[in-house]
């Protein structure tokens, strides 16, 4: 498959992923536009061992955190935390706890085997269906709740395990 054909079959799926991500209508058609230019200059190093919509789904998804750094911007929810830092008192602790928490989250999350960790990543930081899920990977709707349930578990396990140390 070319690089025309890859955008006209895959233009969308990548769009309304980072759309979801960004909350952003014009961001998600720039980093899109830009996913589709690196895959082009990447396009040997695609291994097939994942379907290309996953692997064009993780060259946006770092496309976009590397726009947002360059921009120094963040996604939703970062701002609650700087509103939280400026008052000070509990609230700022909370928030820090959750923070701190969600890095636990995410540390184990990266030592997750695929598919589980990008499922996981695609429901909960993506905001995304199971059915969108299941059609970016091949597979059912069914398959994205039964994987996305596993990844739960499988981090549940980790933290409860860290915990004990």
């Amino acid at each position: 498959m070319n690089i025309e054909e890859l955008y006209r079959t895959y233009f969308d799926i990548v769009y309304w992923y980072i759309c979801s991500v960004s909350q952003n209508g014009p961001l998600a058609e720039e980093v899109t536009q830009e996913t589709f230019f690196k895959a082009l200059k990447k396009i040997n190093q695609f291994r097939g061992d994942c379907d290309v919509r996953v692997w064009l789904c993780q060259i946006a998804k770092n496309t976009l955190y590397d726009h947002l750094k360059k921009q120094k911007k963040q996604l939703p929810g970062d701002e609650q935390l700087e509103t939280a830092e400026s008052h000070g008192g509990e609230i700022f602790e909370e928030k820090l706890a959750q923070r701190s928490q969600a890095m636990e989250i995410h540390k184990v999350l990266h030592s997750l085997s695929e598919p589980y960790k990008e499922v996981f990543s695609l429901r909960t930081f993506g905001e995304l269906k199971f059915s969108e899920i299941g059609m970016l990977f091949g597979k059912s709707e069914n398959w994205a709740r039964v994987t996305y349930y596993r990844a739960r578990v499988k981090i549940r396990e980790e933290l409860k395990y860290e915990d004990h140390m």
